[in-house]
């Protein structure tokens, strides 16, 4: 995958998706125990620095490395920096420093489908036997119903498909259902048909 476009959209002092955490990765993860973590094309590190505030070690990883570059900003700003790395690699090559990890955070990673199954199988190989993945993605019925967020139905998940890859995966699923999300746009949030997933790494 080519990071030009990512790098060119980072661009800029301001955070292009804000510094505040996911409101679903929040509400999945707030009651873990703090362990290790990966935050899969992460970003500007909205959720991995989050995640390092409430005790986790996280690896940031994505493929622009001037989005890494601001999460480390953002984890100096709050006082984790020292729970906070870095890899830049993109979603389908990744090597993560601090496998094996005890949480996967995987949030709008918008590929097209054959690409996103490989960079799944890649997540859930970092995973300990008994870790979790957090996933929260628009959902491929957005497109039926807002004109906001990615409009390519190839690179939508749906319930129906992340299931069968989450069985194609040995990945024990928890809670997997769309929900009520939003997406960020130049006129504010807007609503969004959002999916979200909750699953395990059997031990």
């Amino acid at each position: 995958m080519d990071p030009t476009a990512w790098i060119k959209k980072y661009d800029t002092e301001e955070y292009v998706y804000t510094k505040d955490v996911n409101q679903f990765v929040v509400e999945f993860c707030q009651g873990l125990k703090p362990g290790k973590a990966i935050d899969v094309a992460g970003g500007e590190g909205r959720n991995s620095v989050w995640l390092a505030q409430q005790g986790w070690q996280v690896e940031n990883i994505d493929f622009a490395q001037n989005a890494l570059d601001k999460s480390v900003l953002l984890a100096k700003e709050v006082g984790v920096e020292d729970r906070l790395v870095t890899t830049c690699q993109s979603a389908l090559e990744f090597t993560a420093q601090t496998a094996p990890v005890d949480l996967a955070v995987v949030a709008y990673l918008h590929i097209y489908s054959h690409q996103f199954a490989q960079a799944m199988e890649r997540t859930v190989a970092a995973l300990k036997p008994g870790g979790h993945l957090m996933g929260v993605w628009h959902a491929l019925e957005n497109i039926q119903h807002n004109s906001h967020g990615p409009q390519n139905p190839d690179t939508l998940p749906s319930v129906e498909s992340l299931t069968a890859l989450c069985k194609q995966l040995g990945l024990r699923v928890l809670t997997l259902e769309n929900r009520d999300g939003k997406v960020r746009t130049s006129d504010g949030p807007k609503p969004s048909v959002t999916v979200v997933l909750f699953a395990e790494k059997p031990l």
